[in-house]
């Protein structure tokens, strides 16, 4: 089975969230910011047309 990119991002987006929620529970505030920036720059990369 081939996925799609949108499925592709959207496995990512859930393992980061799942790393995040690891974060909180380790109460690592560094990791956490670092965590958030990841899925902010891969929700730019989602929100932005691809200019080909």
């Amino acid at each position: 089975m081939v996925k799609t990119s949108a499925q592709c991002a959207e496995m990512r987006i859930d393992d980061y969230l799942d790393l995040l929620n690891l974060a909180k529970q380790l109460g690592d505030i560094r990791w956490q910011k670092e965590i958030i920036r990841k899925l902010e720059r891969l929700n730019d990369r989602l929100q932005t047309p691809a200019l080909y």
